[in-house]
């Protein structure tokens, strides 16, 4: 189950168009690293959730591997986050699982399911800290720089929730999708999945970057769900 991470935003000081290294040599340095630090934090937490439900339901590979810590270093793959910093979407190690040991058949739902579901529960968390620190009136929240590291985080959590519910190859989606297609049809869409799901995945960045908005799609999904999530 892989985790991917796409850089796409709209700032206070507009919409960021460059890449991250791009950023350092416009000397913007704090929004380097408000932007590194809140993808960093959303790939740690999409994978320790999938390591913690495949840990609850029986299988302990997640911990035997160093992998159920909110430490990022086990987390975060070097070419990956590289990969982030150049060209604006990069992906972090997936987290190792063994699904003979679930113990139930929901076992690789569940699992492919958490890493998701971990991102929209620190969206969830995070847009409304921020709600609450405004209507309270905390001078901490009160800056441009709380608003955009906030918003930020909620949205880039919303876009790695949506992203990774694609069900095409690699993606937390392709081990969700078969449980809800009758038996049939679910072992026809993994052997097509396994045959031709990366290159869809491959598709859909190649069209992103001739500039089909497809990830800009999402985040405008994204922005719309966080009015949603906002309970403050």
């Amino acid at each position: 189950m892989q985790a991917l991470a796409i850089l796409v935003a709209d700032t206070p000081w507009g919409p960021i168009r460059n890449t991250m290294i791009q950023l350092l040599f416009q000397q913007q340095y704090l929004l380097f690293v408000l932007i590194a630090f809140a993808l960093i934090l959303s790939l740690t937490f999409h994978e320790f959730g999938h390591g913690k439900v495949a840990s609850l339901i029986g299988d302990d590979t997640a911990r035997r591997a160093g992998r159920l810590t909110l430490n990022p270093i086990p987390h975060i793959d070097p070419l990956g986050l590289l990969m982030v910093l150049t060209i604006g979407i990069g992906y972090a190690k997936p987290v190792p699982t063994d699904p003979r040991k679930f113990r139930t058949r929901w076992g690789t739902l569940m699992v492919a399911a958490a890493g998701p579901g971990m991102n929209l529960l620190l969206a969830i968390v995070t847009i409304n800290l921020y709600a609450l620190g405004m209507k309270a009136g905390w001078a901490l929240f009160q800056t441009e720089v709380a608003y955009f590291f906030f918003t930020y985080l909620a949205l880039i959590n919303m876009l790695l929730m949506l992203f990774n519910l694609l069900p095409i190859g690699p993606l937390d989606g392709s081990y969700i999708l078969p449980y809800a297609l009758p038996r049939e049809m679910a072992l026809k869409y993994l052997q097509i999945n396994q045959r031709y799901g990366t290159y869809a995945l491959l598709g859909l960045i190649v069209l992103n970057f001739l500039g089909v908005p497809v990830f800009q799609t999402l985040w405008k999904v994204g922005e719309f769900m966080l009015g949603i999530i906002l309970l403050v």
